[in-house]
């Protein structure tokens, strides 16, 4: 993928953020792939664990930013475990900074 096709995706993308954490996707390290091809977008991120109650939240929003993206005909989303997402995965500026931890529920988001 060309990189400003991939910059564009990625900027648009960090609109997206974990609520729980108060990160977006992209510095949390969620994103693991983007291929565009022909106008449609997949996406391959993991959540921060298995468990997560909040991927079908983000997932939507997803949805939603990618609107903007001129020539996007559709977006798929993969969910995927492998490699297991930890804390390394992100951005070091947003590790240096550390991060809030999450609450105990969140289902004030779905």
């Amino acid at each position: 993928m060309p990189k400003p096709i991939r910059k564009q995706l990625a900027d648009i993308l960090r609109h997206v953020d974990d609520p729980e954490l108060g990160i977006n996707i992209v510095d949390l390290g969620l994103i693991y792939d983007l291929q565009f091809d022909d106008g449609d977008l997949t996406i391959k991120l993991t959540m921060t664990t298995p468990a997560c109650p909040l991927s079908d939240y983000i997932k939507r929003n997803i949805h939603q930013v990618t609107k903007q993206v001129k020539g996007l005909k559709g977006v798929q989303i993969e969910i995927v475990w492998d490699p297991p997402w930890s804390p390394q995965m992100m951005d070091p500026d947003v590790q240096s900074r550390g991060f809030r931890q999450p609450p105990q529920y969140a289902s004030q988001y779905t």
